[in-house]
C-alpha cells in the first residue's frame, strides 16, 4: 500500500481541458462533437492538418507537453494543501512552474510514453540539483487529466535513467517508479 497518496476529496473533480478555455462551451463542443462523427478518416486528418496550421499561424501551441503544464499549474492552485504555482518563464532551463515558497517544479507530460522527456543536467555539474520537485502527468487520449505524481529531486536521482543519444536524464514510467511517487491526483481512485 502507498502512503504517499496525497488524493484530493472525492467531491473535487479534476480540471478539464475545456475549462482553461475562456470561450469554451458544451454546446459548442457537442456540435462540433456531433459533425465530426460524419467525416470519413481522411476528411478528419485533412481537417487536423488545416487545424494544426491555422493554430501555428496565429502563434498557438498545443502540444501534449504544454497542456499538461497548463492542466497541473491549474489542478494545484484550485487545491487547498497544494502549492499555488506560478508558469516559469519561457526559456527556463528544466523549470516549468514555481511555488510562492520558491520551489522549482519540472513538469513531464504523457500519454501512451514508457519514458518522460528530457531532464538535460548542467554542463559543469551532471548531479547538480535542478529543481525540487518533478510532477509526472498523465492525460487520458481525449487530453484529460488522468494522473498527477510527484518525486522530489532526491527521489528523481534515485530512479532516473540516462539517455546516451540525447544526453540527458529522463524517468522511466515502469508501474514500479509511478508508485514510488506521491499520487497527487489518480482518476481511477474518485
Amino acid at each position: 500500500m502507498n502512503l504517499r497518496r496525497i488524493q484530493p476529496e472525492a467531491t473535487n473533480k479534476p480540471i478539464k481541458i475545456a475549462n482553461l478555455f475562456k470561450n469554451s462551451n458544451k454546446k459548442m463542443n457537442k456540435f462540433l462533437s456531433d459533425d465530426l462523427n460524419k467525416l470519413s478518416d481522411d476528411k478528419l486528418v485533412i481537417l487536423r492538418a488545416n487545424i494544426e496550421t491555422e493554430l501555428n499561424r496565429r502563434g498557438i501551441s498545443f502540444k501534449v507537453g504544454e497542456v499538461g503544464e497548463k492542466l497541473v499549474i491549474s489542478f494545484f492552485n484550485s487545491k487547498p494543501g497544494l502549492p499555488n504555482l506560478l508558469q516559469a518563464p519561457t526559456g527556463a532551463k528544466n523549470v516549468d512552474a514555481l511555488s510562492r515558497e520558491g520551489d522549482r517544479y519540472s513538469i513531464k507530460t504523457f500519454m501512451k510514453a514508457k519514458k518522460t522527456g528530457t531532464v538535460y543536467p548542467d554542463e559543469k555539474d551532471r548531479d547538480r540539483q535542478l529543481f525540487e520537485y518533478l510532477v509526472v502527468v498523465k492525460l487520458d487520449t481525449n487530453y484529460q487529466l488522468y494522473a498527477i505524481y510527484r518525486y522530489s529531486w532526491e527521489e528523481f536521482v534515485r530512479i532516473r535513467a540516462w539517455d546516451k543519444r540525447m544526453n540527458a536524464w529522463y524517468l522511466p514510467l515502469s508501474k514500479k517508479n509511478l508508485n514510488m511517487a506521491a499520487i497527487i491526483f489518480n482518476k481511477d481512485m474518485l
